[in-house]
């Protein structure tokens, strides 16, 4: 099986939303959709999923036209879709059955997730009567039930405690072991790092980058230090030719243009004897290189 969105464009009028996304999928895993609000993100997905036509460029799964209403998908959006009015069963019910399963399949299913995502007392509740964690967790039934093989989530820990955020992790990473496809959009970096192998960062409806997250990590070097120790060492930085970027009670931090920087002020720290609580030297968090591709892009 296999995704690949090549070359779409969306305009509205003189305002280009996506220009020339493109990027493919040829094996089960988490890809990245990233970028600020207003970049083009759920454009795109609304794209992919055919709730918004292309002006160019096309969609295919398997080397064919992606047709969502026949193919095995499962999509939970940003925003609340419930009908607020009626009992949560019955909408999943009816959800499970546009995607042409049986009643009987449909409520096995629907008792498994209802289990495992720790909701079983709403299911007679209306939508309405939920707080947003809660609605968040309906969604995501509604879009496993089906059991489908691609899956997109659009910012999937929105709203969510640290227990719930944790608790639906769980279930991303047995989706993953499953060999499901899974698309992921979110604003948390840190979310991004943990599950996605290949990302695409965008901004004004354009690509900023792309490619496979480790590889790029590593062509930037470990070029990241972080230092924490009892005893005023930043004259000895100095002396390294190290300039301070951040300071925080977790420790001091520095842009290193060579690792021998890094080495040097290491070496003077432990001859002077200062007692050293942390010395980390690594490669720039996506956070960190989300902000520096973006703020050039928006600075071009």
């Amino acid at each position: 099986m296999s995704l690949k969105v090549d070359h779409i464009v969306k305009t509205y009028g003189s305002y280009t939303a996506v220009d020339g996304l493109n990027f493919e999928m040829n094996a089960p895993g988490v890809f990245a959709l990233l970028g600020t609000n207003g970049a083009g993100k759920t454009t795109s997905i609304r794209i992919i999923l055919g709730m918004l036509a292309a002006d160019s460029g096309k969609v295919t799964w398997n080397g064919k036209p992606f047709l969502t209403a026949e193919e095995p998908i499962g999509y939970l959006a940003e925003e609340r879709g419930l009908y607020p009015k009626y009992k949560i069963m019955d909408q999943l019910i009816y959800f499970c059955s546009l995607k042409g399963m049986k009643r009987a399949d449909a409520a096995r299913q629907l008792d498994y997730w209802f289990d495992r995502l720790n909701v079983n007392e709403y299911r007679n509740k209306r939508a309405e009567q939920l707080s947003k964690g809660n609605q968040q967790k309906i969604q995501l039934i509604a879009a496993l039930a089906p059991n489908p093989d691609l899956l997109i989530l659009d910012e999937p820990l929105s709203g969510l405690d640290p227990v719930n955020a944790e608790l639906f992790k769980s279930v991303i990473r047995e989706e993953i072991a499953k060999n499901k496809f899974v698309i992921m959009s979110s604003h948390q970096m840190s979310t991004i790092e943990e599950f996605c192998r290949d990302i695409v960062i965008m901004n004004k409806g354009k690509t900023v980058l792309q490619g496979n997250l480790n590889e790029i990590k590593k062509g930037y070097g470990r070029v990241k230090l972080t230092v924490k120790c009892e005893g005023d060492f930043l004259p000895m930085a100095a002396e390294c030719g190290l300039t301070v970027t951040e300071d925080t009670p977790n420790g001091t931090s520095f842009n290193v243009r060579e690792e021998s920087q890094a080495h040097a002020l290491l070496g003077k720290i432990m001859q002077s004897g200062m007692p050293l609580i942390r010395y980390e030297l690594r490669e720039p968090t996506l956070n960190e290189i989300f902000i520096e591709k973006v703020g050039a892009a928006n600075e071009d």
